[in-house]
Protein backbone atom coordinates (compact mmCIF):
# COMPACT_ATOMS: atom_id res chain seq x y z
CA UNK A 1 0.00 0.00 0.00
CA UNK A 2 2.83 2.37 0.89
CA UNK A 3 4.59 1.27 -2.17
CA UNK A 4 1.40 2.21 -4.59
CA UNK A 5 1.07 5.82 -2.93
CA UNK A 6 5.12 6.55 -3.06
CA UNK A 7 4.91 5.25 -6.99
CA UNK A 8 1.44 7.22 -7.51
CA UNK A 9 3.22 10.61 -5.92
CA UNK A 10 6.69 9.91 -8.07
CA UNK A 11 4.39 9.95 -11.23
CA UNK A 12 2.40 13.29 -9.97
CA UNK A 13 5.82 15.03 -9.02
CA UNK A 14 6.93 14.15 -12.98
CA UNK A 15 3.78 15.58 -14.10
CA UNK A 16 4.24 18.55 -12.59
CA UNK A 17 7.80 19.02 -13.68
CA UNK A 18 6.51 18.66 -17.08
CA UNK A 19 7.48 21.86 -19.12
CA UNK A 20 4.61 23.24 -21.62
CA UNK A 21 6.25 25.24 -24.31
CA UNK A 22 3.95 28.09 -26.10
CA UNK A 23 5.72 29.41 -29.30
CA UNK A 24 4.62 32.98 -29.68
CA UNK A 25 5.35 34.73 -33.23
CA UNK A 26 5.34 37.87 -34.48
CA UNK A 27 3.30 38.42 -37.74
CA UNK A 28 4.18 41.26 -40.38
CA UNK A 29 7.86 41.24 -41.56
CA UNK A 30 8.34 36.92 -40.03
CA UNK A 31 5.17 35.76 -41.38
CA UNK A 32 3.64 38.43 -43.84
CA UNK A 33 4.88 41.32 -45.84
CA UNK A 34 4.71 44.67 -43.32
CA UNK A 35 1.35 45.85 -44.24
CA UNK A 36 2.11 49.71 -44.43
CA UNK A 37 5.23 49.17 -46.57
CA UNK A 38 2.58 47.34 -49.43
CA UNK A 39 0.02 50.30 -48.30
CA UNK A 40 3.01 52.73 -48.77
CA UNK A 41 3.68 51.25 -52.39
CA UNK A 42 0.13 51.17 -53.82
CA UNK A 43 -0.69 54.24 -52.26
CA UNK A 44 2.59 56.45 -53.35
CA UNK A 45 2.56 57.68 -50.38
CA UNK A 46 6.81 56.93 -49.16
CA UNK A 47 6.22 58.46 -45.75
CA UNK A 48 4.37 55.29 -44.97
CA UNK A 49 6.99 52.61 -44.95
CA UNK A 50 7.71 53.79 -41.92
CA UNK A 51 7.40 50.64 -39.21
CA UNK A 52 8.17 49.84 -35.89
CA UNK A 53 12.08 48.84 -37.47
CA UNK A 54 12.47 52.27 -37.53
CA UNK A 55 10.18 53.99 -34.97
CA UNK A 56 10.06 52.24 -31.15
CA UNK A 57 7.25 54.18 -29.68
CA UNK A 58 3.91 52.54 -31.26
CA UNK A 59 1.48 54.97 -30.58
CA UNK A 60 3.34 57.55 -31.84
CA UNK A 61 4.01 55.36 -35.02
CA UNK A 62 0.34 54.58 -35.15
CA UNK A 63 -0.93 58.30 -34.44
CA UNK A 64 2.01 60.15 -36.98
CA UNK A 65 0.07 56.76 -39.78
CA UNK A 66 -3.35 58.08 -39.08
CA UNK A 67 -2.37 62.01 -39.44
CA UNK A 68 -1.04 60.98 -42.91
CA UNK A 69 -4.11 59.40 -43.97
CA UNK A 70 -6.48 62.13 -42.97
CA UNK A 71 -4.36 64.30 -45.27
CA UNK A 72 -4.49 62.56 -48.13
CA UNK A 73 -8.28 61.32 -47.54
CA UNK A 74 -7.77 58.06 -46.77
CA UNK A 75 -9.58 55.20 -45.21
CA UNK A 76 -10.31 51.57 -43.77
CA UNK A 77 -11.62 50.63 -47.65
CA UNK A 78 -7.91 51.61 -49.59
CA UNK A 79 -6.27 49.62 -47.29
CA UNK A 80 -8.09 46.90 -47.27
CA UNK A 81 -8.07 46.61 -50.99
CA UNK A 82 -4.17 46.22 -50.51
CA UNK A 83 -4.42 44.13 -48.02
CA UNK A 84 -6.34 41.86 -50.12
CA UNK A 85 -3.31 41.17 -52.56
CA UNK A 86 -0.96 40.32 -49.92
CA UNK A 87 0.73 36.97 -49.54
CA UNK A 88 2.21 35.00 -47.27
CA UNK A 89 5.91 35.42 -47.36
CA UNK A 90 7.42 32.34 -49.39
CA UNK A 91 7.28 29.00 -46.93
CA UNK A 92 5.71 30.67 -44.31
CA UNK A 93 2.50 28.57 -44.35
CA UNK A 94 4.61 25.20 -44.32
CA UNK A 95 6.91 26.53 -41.10
CA UNK A 96 3.51 27.61 -39.36
CA UNK A 97 1.81 24.51 -40.13
CA UNK A 98 5.37 21.93 -39.10
CA UNK A 99 5.58 24.48 -35.99
CA UNK A 100 2.09 23.53 -35.44
CA UNK A 101 2.91 19.67 -35.29
CA UNK A 102 4.94 20.42 -31.99
CA UNK A 103 4.69 22.69 -30.36
CA UNK A 104 1.38 25.38 -29.43
CA UNK A 105 1.53 28.86 -31.23
CA UNK A 106 0.26 32.27 -30.89
CA UNK A 107 0.79 35.41 -33.30
CA UNK A 108 0.79 38.44 -31.10
CA UNK A 109 0.92 41.56 -33.54
CA UNK A 110 0.36 45.08 -33.06
CA UNK A 111 -1.96 45.08 -36.24
CA UNK A 112 -5.54 44.99 -36.11
CA UNK A 113 -8.18 42.68 -36.80
CA UNK A 114 -9.91 44.61 -39.36
CA UNK A 115 -6.30 44.16 -41.44
CA UNK A 116 -5.28 40.84 -40.19
CA UNK A 117 -8.46 38.41 -41.06
CA UNK A 118 -7.36 37.89 -44.75
CA UNK A 119 -4.09 36.70 -43.82
CA UNK A 120 -4.97 34.93 -41.41
CA UNK A 121 -7.09 32.84 -43.51
CA UNK A 122 -4.14 32.84 -45.94
CA UNK A 123 -2.38 31.25 -42.98
CA UNK A 124 -4.49 28.23 -41.99
CA UNK A 125 -6.28 30.68 -38.74
CA UNK A 126 -3.52 30.45 -36.29
CA UNK A 127 -4.75 31.66 -33.05
CA UNK A 128 -4.18 35.74 -33.11
CA UNK A 129 -3.84 38.30 -30.65
CA UNK A 130 -4.14 41.93 -31.48
CA UNK A 131 -5.88 45.30 -31.55
CA UNK A 132 -8.64 46.89 -33.29
CA UNK A 133 -9.10 49.63 -35.08
CA UNK A 134 -12.18 53.04 -34.28
CA UNK A 135 -13.35 53.15 -37.98
CA UNK A 136 -16.04 55.96 -39.04
CA UNK A 137 -19.16 55.33 -40.63
CA UNK A 138 -17.55 56.97 -44.10
CA UNK A 139 -14.40 54.64 -43.71
CA UNK A 140 -11.93 57.17 -41.53
CA UNK A 141 -9.63 55.42 -39.61
CA UNK A 142 -10.40 57.67 -36.19
CA UNK A 143 -8.20 55.98 -33.73
CA UNK A 144 -7.25 51.94 -32.18
CA UNK A 145 -7.61 50.50 -29.35
CA UNK A 146 -4.59 48.43 -27.74
CA UNK A 147 -6.27 44.93 -26.46
CA UNK A 148 -3.48 45.83 -23.64
CA UNK A 149 -0.56 47.98 -22.53
CA UNK A 150 2.87 46.56 -24.12
CA UNK A 151 0.79 43.63 -25.75
CA UNK A 152 3.56 41.58 -26.66
CA UNK A 153 5.17 41.31 -23.18
CA UNK A 154 2.28 41.64 -21.38
CA UNK A 155 0.87 38.12 -23.05
CA UNK A 156 3.92 36.09 -22.74
CA UNK A 157 4.29 36.78 -18.96
CA UNK A 158 0.55 35.89 -18.62
CA UNK A 159 1.13 32.58 -20.12
CA UNK A 160 4.02 31.98 -17.87
CA UNK A 161 1.89 32.70 -15.00
CA UNK A 162 -0.54 30.04 -15.50
CA UNK A 163 2.56 27.45 -16.14
CA UNK A 164 3.49 27.76 -19.37
CA UNK A 165 7.57 28.39 -20.55
CA UNK A 166 7.64 30.89 -23.68
CA UNK A 167 9.52 30.69 -26.88
CA UNK A 168 9.46 33.93 -28.91
CA UNK A 169 10.64 35.48 -32.07
CA UNK A 170 9.89 38.91 -33.78
CA UNK A 171 11.69 41.43 -35.95
CA UNK A 172 11.14 44.78 -34.81
CA UNK A 173 11.59 46.77 -31.88
CA UNK A 174 7.82 45.83 -30.32
CA UNK A 175 9.34 42.33 -29.72
CA UNK A 176 12.11 42.37 -28.14
CA UNK A 177 10.25 42.91 -24.38
CA UNK A 178 8.69 39.56 -25.31
CA UNK A 179 11.88 38.02 -26.83
CA UNK A 180 14.11 38.81 -23.91
CA UNK A 181 11.65 37.78 -21.46
CA UNK A 182 11.03 34.31 -22.59
CA UNK A 183 13.23 30.70 -21.99
CA UNK A 184 14.33 31.56 -25.59
CA UNK A 185 13.83 33.93 -27.96
CA UNK A 186 15.35 34.52 -31.49
CA UNK A 187 15.28 37.87 -33.90
CA UNK A 188 14.46 37.13 -37.07
CA UNK A 189 15.01 38.65 -40.38
CA UNK A 190 15.76 41.53 -38.23
CA UNK A 191 17.58 45.13 -39.55
CA UNK A 192 21.51 45.09 -39.23
CA UNK A 193 21.18 47.70 -36.33
CA UNK A 194 18.21 45.88 -34.65
CA UNK A 195 20.75 42.99 -34.73
CA UNK A 196 23.70 44.89 -33.85
CA UNK A 197 22.37 46.80 -30.94
CA UNK A 198 21.23 42.93 -29.51
CA UNK A 199 23.59 40.88 -30.29
CA UNK A 200 23.22 38.20 -27.26
CA UNK A 201 20.01 37.54 -28.79
CA UNK A 202 20.61 34.59 -31.90
CA UNK A 203 19.37 36.14 -35.26
CA UNK A 204 18.17 33.71 -38.08
CA UNK A 205 17.27 34.60 -41.92
CA UNK A 206 15.62 31.32 -43.22
CA UNK A 207 12.28 29.58 -41.58
CA UNK A 208 14.11 25.80 -41.00
CA UNK A 209 16.96 27.59 -38.82
CA UNK A 210 14.21 29.04 -36.73
CA UNK A 211 12.43 25.67 -36.57
CA UNK A 212 15.63 24.34 -36.17
CA UNK A 213 16.32 26.69 -33.07
CA UNK A 214 12.86 26.29 -31.23
CA UNK A 215 13.21 22.53 -31.39
CA UNK A 216 16.13 22.53 -29.65
CA UNK A 217 15.24 24.92 -27.25
CA UNK A 218 12.34 22.76 -26.37
CA UNK A 219 14.84 19.69 -25.80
Amino acid sequence: MYQGKATKRIKLNKWRKKVMYITCLDVEGVLVPEIWVAFAEASGIPELKRTTRDEPDYDKLMNWRLGILREHGLGLKEIQETIAKIDPLPGAKEFLDELRTFSQVILISDTFTQFATPLMEKLGWPTLFCNSLEVAENGEITGFKMRTEQSKLSTVKALQSIGFETIASGDSYNDLGMIQASSAGFLFRSTEKIKADYPEIPAYESYDELLTAIKKAMK
